[in-house]
């Protein structure tokens, strides 16, 4: 069958359950806890977008192909269809023919819908004449089968580094009451950062739809949260997707400490991969991740567009003013302006 044949009979909204969309994604090869159904009601709930997930199947009915999409609109930034928007993965999953008629569809309700850009975000090749960013990059680190292992792999700075927190008195924790401290954290730091912050309410709604997959952790100073993060378990992986940690304990090393929890538990759970989600390649947040001994994998964000060639940034020199002007707030304040805004910033 071929691709537009795909496209023209079998591509429609995903109206099955959660249970057949997830069973495909986890048969995938490169399947991501972004492609879970779980996001779906996430972003709707907490976001309140549009979730036009496609699916195309074969003359038998069954499933070949699933996309899932966002449709994230501002009136500040305009409209985008991402997959996924906020995080690193996305894209379509399943048979070449299907990957390509999903890509059709979306292209097509992108045009329809006026967006300024369309974005698939792969790890991998796809089978697609779309044009293709490789603006960033993820960091991911192969994990022995013992921590020892994994601490003798260090350089003996790293290694020095890594256990300076805990002889400071630092100790980290995980579980589910670790999510308001991780968030005191993960706001004030964003602030520093002149960035709007995600609502409190994402996090929640993250650890309700993914439990035990979804590990939040804090590295505390007798008691102050002074460093946190949280992320996702999927198949023999994890990636932190989120970390902080606050400016005034950099000299304690938190957030080494913490980086050093996750893997640890990692290890424990017999994970493969430890991922530290994306970057910008140069930058000094991948030069931390580069220093464990990490290697980079390219991503490959498949876009159409005619008004756009990214999604908003600070970077963009449009926009370059409103970092300076958020670190200027109070960080209550800055908490209640940065979630409507970061809404529309996919």
């Amino acid at each position: 069958m071929t691709a537009t044949a795909v496209a023209a009979a079998d591509v429609t909204r995903f109206s099955g359950s959660a249970a057949e969309w997830d069973a495909f994604v986890r048969r995938q090869p490169h399947w991501t806890a972004f492609h879970l159904h779980a996001w779906r009601d996430v972003v709707a709930k907490v976001f309140g977008h549009r979730t036009p997930y496609l699916a195309a199947r074969d003359p038998s009915g069954e499933l070949a192909g699933v996309l899932p999409l966002v449709l994230v609109a501002s009136p500040v930034f305009g409209r985008f269809l991402v997959s996924m928007p906020f995080v690193n993965y996305g894209g379509p999953l399943g048979s070449p023919d299907a990957v390509r008629a999903l890509a059709d569809e979306a292209v097509r309700l992108a045009d329809h819908e006026k967006v300024k850009l369309l974005e698939l975000r792969s790890r991998t090749e796809l089978p697609l004449d779309l044009p293709v960013s490789h603006r960033k990059i993820t960091v991911v680190l192969d994990l022995p089968d013992t921590t020892e292992k994994l601490m003798k792999s260090f350089e003996a700075k790293l290694r020095s580094q890594v256990r300076r927190p805990a002889k400071e008195g630092i100790v980290v924790k995980f579980g589910r009451d670790q999510l308001s401290p991780f968030y005191g954290v993960f706001a004030q730091h964003m602030r520093d950062l002149g960035t709007p912050v995600q609502p409190r309410k994402l996090f929640t709604a993250l650890a309700d739809a993914f439990g035990e997959d979804f590990w939040v952790g804090c590295a505390w100073l007798g008691d102050i949260p002074v460093a946190g993060g949280c992320g996702f378990r999927w198949d023999r992986e994890f990636e932190m997707t989120w970390a902080s940690s606050l400016y005034a304990y950099n000299r304690l090393s938190p957030n080494m400490g913490l980086y050093w929890a996750f893997m640890e538990r990692a290890v424990q759970e017999k994970l493969e991969l430890f991922n530290f989600g994306r970057c910008s390649p140069g930058v000094g947040t991948h030069r931390f991740k580069k220093q464990w001994g990490s290697r980079d994998e390219q991503l490959w964000w498949y876009q159409h567009g005619a008004r756009a060639t990214n999604t908003p940034s600070p970077d963009d020199g449009a926009y370059s003013w409103g970092p300076r002007l958020w670190r200027r707030l109070p960080v209550p304040l800055a908490n209640l302006l940065g979630p409507p805004i970061v809404a529309g910033i996919p």
